[in-house]
């Protein structure tokens, strides 16, 4: 059956107004990055590819490693190498048992350099070997720009990543359910002791989920923070910033404003030959785009000219693609609606057929509209 494309704009159902968009804030920040989420897509960037010093936020790639290789509940005995680190500190003893997931909360709320050490060559055999599967998984990332040398950000030569490759990381991070429930704990007792999660946005910034402070003299404050609101998730990625609660916070805020997750869905009415009524309407399977404030999608939708009975409810008839002006999109099939038998009294020679065909074609019976 000949297909049309069809590419004029039609109308499209989306759940946030069209407003303008106000202007980005400035930061105090050596790099900064902005990214949505679910997409990974950055909407904001300055000075985001520069390799610079990235400090405790290193533990993400340190926690997903983890996440991927262990279970949480296995046990992991202390060894006084383990808790000879300088820096941030869970306060592990040498000759104490832990589990995997107590280990991990120490590393991401508070820090600890000693959990980092613990998990690593627990994980990796070595630390030396868990650095190696740090730097695998960066590669599969696409993180050309990122090099790991340790598992916990102390100060090392090589030791980099960009604000939009620690902000791809974070992202990734955050699709892991254990992972984004251990960075939202605001606080947690193991042991006797209580930790505190050093990411203050969490009880600061409406909808903050996590993920990341660091600091280091060299490598100054960084941050990696994730907030979402409606459905939408931002990370934010700041460098090198002695204001970096501020600027996070005047960052997201900014996304909020001015960027929406939308629902989009669209209908259209396509002729039936043969059937027991003359039309077919074809439903879009909701899906989702993101846009600035602004924007409108533009709707292309791939169909048939006309169908032929019987047609089945769920049925898929053709395709919807969506696309943002900055030339994102996605697709959603569109679903024949509901059941339409064939006509058992309309019995047409293919002649006949044929004519009924250029009629219709002829009379424009090939309309849209939305419900």
């Amino acid at each position: 059956m000949k297909r049309w494309l069809c590419t004029w704009m039609i109308c499209v159902l989306l759940t946030g107004s069209v407003c303008a968009v106000s202007e980005i804030p400035e930061t105090s920040a050596g790099a900064a990055a902005l990214l949505h989420a679910d997409t990974g897509t950055v909407l904001y960037s300055e000075n985001a590819d520069a390799p610079m010093g990235i400090a405790s936020t290193t533990k993400i790639m340190t926690a997903l490693v983890v996440l991927e290789h262990c279970d949480l509940d296995e046990s992991v005995e202390i060894l006084p190498e383990d808790t000879d680190v300088e820096g941030s500190s869970m306060y592990l003893q040498a000759g104490e048992t832990c589990t995997v997931k107590e280990l991990l909360y120490g590393l991401m709320l508070a820090s600890g350099n000693d959990a980092a050490l613990a998990l690593a060559r627990y994980c990796g055999g070595s630390v030396e070997g868990f650095v190696d599967l740090m730097n695998q998984k960066a590669a599969e990332l696409g993180l050309t720009r990122t090099h790991f040398c340790n598992p916990h950000g102390l100060d090392a030569e090589g030791h980099l990543s960009t604000a939009r490759e620690l902000g791809i990381l974070a992202c990734s991070a955050m699709e892991n359910d254990t992972f984004r429930e251990i960075v939202s704990t605001n606080d947690i007792t193991i042991k006797d002791l209580t930790y505190v999660n050093h990411n203050k946005l969490l009880r600061t910034y409406d909808g903050c989920i996590g993920v990341k402070t660091g600091y280091t003299e060299a490598c100054g404050r960084i941050l990696v923070s994730c907030a979402e609101r409606d459905g939408t998730r931002f990370v934010c990625v700041t460098l090198s910033d002695p204001d970096d609660w501020t600027d996070h916070a005047a960052l997201l805020d900014w996304a909020f404003e001015n960027w929406d997750y939308r629902e989009i869905t669209a209908s259209y009415e396509l002729a039936v030959l043969s059937g027991e009524t003359p039309a077919c309407t074809a439903e879009a399977i909701p899906t989702r785009l993101l846009l600035r404030t602004d924007e409108q999608p533009k709707l292309r939708a791939e169909l048939p000219r006309f169908l032929f009975a019987p047609l089945h409810k769920g049925e898929t008839i053709g395709t919807l693609t969506a696309t943002s002006p900055d030339g994102a999109e996605v697709q959603t099939p569109l679903i024949c609606r509901s059941d339409i038998p064939a006509d058992a009294a309309m019995c047409l020679t293919p002649m006949e057929r044929m004519q009924r065909i250029w009629r219709l074609v002829g009379h424009g019976m090939f309309a849209y509209h939305i419900h």
